[in-house]
């Protein structure tokens, strides 16, 4: 007998991707949103194309209030990504300036 494993991922997070890779009005893939996210693209995907098929009901839908945070919570997580890859990039060019700075001394 098959028993399926627990989902990887809650159902706040899915809701959220989806709301981020459709905030992205087609400007951006599905392998650039899941990019950010850290999940495979096939994934986010399925997750798109299964709420989609959820107008009938079947699914958590993302409208009104509850799209408008999930497409918040989205950008903002995709947004403290950003900030981290920047923080790491400075402190790189920090050391760098540093390193550079004594041997021209």
């Amino acid at each position: 007998m098959y028993v399926a494993r627990p989902s990887k991922y809650s159902a706040e997070f899915r809701s959220d991707a989806i709301a981020l890779w459709r905030a992205s009005a087609g400007r951006r893939t599905f392998k650039d949103v899941a990019a950010d996210l850290n999940v495979n693209p096939e994934t986010l995907r399925t997750w798109v194309r299964d709420a989609d098929g959820s107008a009938t009901g079947s699914g958590p839908e993302l409208d009104g209030t509850q799209g408008e945070l999930a497409r918040l919570r989205a950008e903002n997580a995709r947004l403290a990504k950003a900030e981290k890859e920047w923080q790491l990039e400075r402190e790189i060019l920090r050391r760098a300036a540093a390193y550079f700075a004594r041997e021209m001394k």
